[in-house]
């Protein structure tokens, strides 16, 4: 069989030079992927980058004034988280335990069991810090007694500001990130 050499004028009005329609439809379908693409993959970048851009931005927060805490004595405070947003309701509140330990010395510590971040109770009957998920326990120092924690309570950094105490806070401690760059393990 063979086929006549028929000249490319005698093809019809298309011209190389002139978009096909299923060119224009390749060019739109090309343009379509690559924004679903755009799409997509912009959140996921952020996500991943975000934490190397956006560094941890704790924050002061006032407990009270210092005689509000007994010498020797274990107490709950609760407090905004100043990191929470609008919507955020209830899950915007915090809470530590604040042992005074002399007169111008304390302990603050997170209200989050270090195994799965539980909130963990108080018992001054026994002295010792419960929590209820898991069944970790700790002494009235923070340190881990028994249980399937791998270490003590998370504490925050502290000060003392014009006779009140200011803790450091707004991020939930983990092993990878604690609240007190002095509990990195």
């Amino acid at each position: 069989m063979n086929t006549p050499d028929i000249p490319s004028s005698d093809l019809g009005p298309h011209h190389p030079s002139e978009p096909t329609r299923r060119t224009a439809l390749e060019w739109v379908t090309y343009l379509l992927g690559a924004l679903a693409a755009l799409a997509v993959g912009l959140p996921v970048i952020g996500y991943l980058l975000g934490a190397v851009w956006k560094p941890r931005q704790d924050k002061p927060v006032d407990l009270g004034p210092i005689e509000s805490f007994a010498l020797k004595q274990t107490r709950a405070v609760d407090f905004i988280n100043p990191l929470r947003q609008p919507w955020d309701g209830e899950t915007g509140k915090a809470a530590a335990y604040v042992r005074r330990l002399e007169e111008r010395d304390f302990q603050v510590f997170a209200v989050n069991c270090a195994h799965l971040g539980c909130p963990v109770s108080w018992f001054p009957q026994s002295g010792l810090f419960l929590c209820p998920c898991h069944g970790g326990v700790y002494y009235e120092d923070g340190q881990r007694a028994s249980g399937p924690p791998p270490r003590g309570l998370y504490t925050y950094e502290w000060y003392i500001k014009d006779n009140h105490l200011w803790i450091v806070a707004g991020h939930l401690p983990t092993l990878q990130d604690p609240a007190n760059p002095k509990d990195r393990t």
